[in-house]
């Protein structure tokens, strides 16, 4: 029952990709090429669904266990060390990513705290220096003085505004 709508579905696949096919206009085919390619769409649309079912199969649902420990991932401050591959990185992001995972994700499979790190410490304050560096967070028209010297005042205002001294 199941493989004749797997069937049934690729067999209606293939039928509206050679429609979209021959509707194209710089598609120039005579009516006896039609049938073989709707046949060679059809066995393109199979292959690619029987390998989308092995690999939904092969991929286990279970536990894992984590190619380093917690500790050790953590350990250096240039890297963070992936519990997937047990290979170093300076952000996890992309590498969790190609596996499919996000960070909450990745988290929740090997039991991390909420608050386990994606970017290696020196990483972010490298980032951090040179955001700094070129303003970011600061609003537009001030200088790096002109911002040092506003915040005081303000502070000064806010005193003077509520009667305290």
């Amino acid at each position: 029952m199941i493989e004749d709508t797997v069937d049934t579905n690729a067999v209606e696949l293939a039928t509206e990709l050679t429609i979209a096919w021959l509707s194209n206009p710089n598609t120039r085919a005579s009516s006896d090429e039609v049938p073989g390619f709707l046949q060679k769409m059809h066995e393109a649309v199979n292959q690619l669904s029987t390998n989308t079912q092995l690999v939904a199969e092969e991929e286990p649902t279970g536990d894992y266990t984590p190619a380093v420990s917690v500790r050790k991932s953590l350990a250096s401050k240039d890297h963070i060390i992936s519990m997937i591959d047990g290979k170093p990185y300076k952000t996890l992001r992309r590498h969790l990513a190609g596996h499919g995972l996000t960070p909450t994700e990745y988290r929740q499979r090997y039991g991390l705290k909420p608050d386990y790190p994606m970017v290696a410490e020196n990483y972010s304050e490298a980032r951090r220096a040179m955001a700094k560096k070129i303003g970011l967070g600061r609003k537009p028209g001030m200088t790096r003085k002109g911002a040092e010297e506003a915040a005081p005042a303000k502070r000064g205002r806010k005193a003077a505004a509520s009667g305290e001294e």
